[in-house]
């Protein structure tokens, strides 16, 4: 729990800063963010997350939701950041909520896959802001900051050469805040859950199969990033001299 931000509305808020890459430099904190939808900052009841999240000095907003997810649920508030992005990676809606799973990671994965290689254009967009020092420091959100949130994070930690271990166990961090999550959707007066649901589950297992899988169809995460049109090498090189410290930290194994 030490790396997600406490804020009052915002439930999955973190930092990607303090992570360690393969050769030893952290990701410089205060850089890069993933959150759940800043939609929760809006109104009067949120005035002191607003304050609190000033103080991170955020200056891109990239919003991964749907369209019709941002006039349902409200935009991100015009004062969140000076520059706001909309880039909905995922093509096919899919129900998380009112059904239940034998194998959700299995189910997950599958939904990351085909978001991956539907979203590509938008994925190779949403990567090259996240890479251009303009846009840092910089928060990219969808509903709940786990899947598609998840799909963006698992990228851009690859390409900063972050262990695949770290990787999963980040995405797996939204299992520890589950139960605010579940507790917001009952709140909201929203149909109840079935047993067995699915909503709001992160299980390490699904992001071990969908980096599996895109190994598998692409040669490695990097062969993914290129069939999207972009250039891992040149992507890579990019997002290192931007968000790594310069100083060897070392890793402890």
């Amino acid at each position: 729990m030490e790396r997600i931000i406490s804020f009052t509305h915002l439930r999955n808020i973190r930092d990607l800063g303090g992570l360690v890459t393969t050769d030893g430099r952290a990701i410089r904190s205060g850089l890069v963010y993933r959150s759940d939808s800043l939609h929760k900052l809006a109104g009067p009841h949120a005035a002191e997350d607003r304050e609190r999240y000033a103080k991170l000095g955020v200056r891109t907003v990239i919003d991964l939701r749907h369209g019709w997810e941002i006039d349902q649920q409200g935009r991100t508030p015009h004062d969140t950041a000076p520059t706001w992005h909309h880039l909905s990676i995922e093509h096919r809606s899919y129900d998380q909520y009112h059904q239940s799973f034998e194998d959700v990671a299995r189910f997950f994965a599958d939904r990351y896959v085909e978001t991956a290689e539907d979203g590509r254009e938008e994925i190779r967009t949403v990567l090259e802001l996240v890479a251009d020092p303009q846009s840092a420091p910089v928060l990219y959100h969808c509903k709940g900051g786990k899947d598609r949130t998840g799909i963006i994070t698992a990228l851009i930690l690859s390409l900063l050469g972050v262990p695949e271990d770290d990787i999963v166990a980040d995405y797996a961090l939204t299992e520890a805040v589950r139960p605010l999550l579940l507790a917001e959707w009952e709140a909201s007066g929203a149909k109840p859950l079935p047993p067995g649901t699915g909503a709001f589950r992160a299980p390490a297992r699904a992001m071990e199969l969908f980096l599996a899988e895109l190994t598998q169809k692409h040669g490695s995460v990097s062969g993914y990033v290129a069939s999207t049109g972009a250039d891992p090498d040149d992507l890579a090189r990019r997002l290192r001299a931007l968000y790594l410290d310069n100083a060897f930290v070392g890793r402890e194994r």
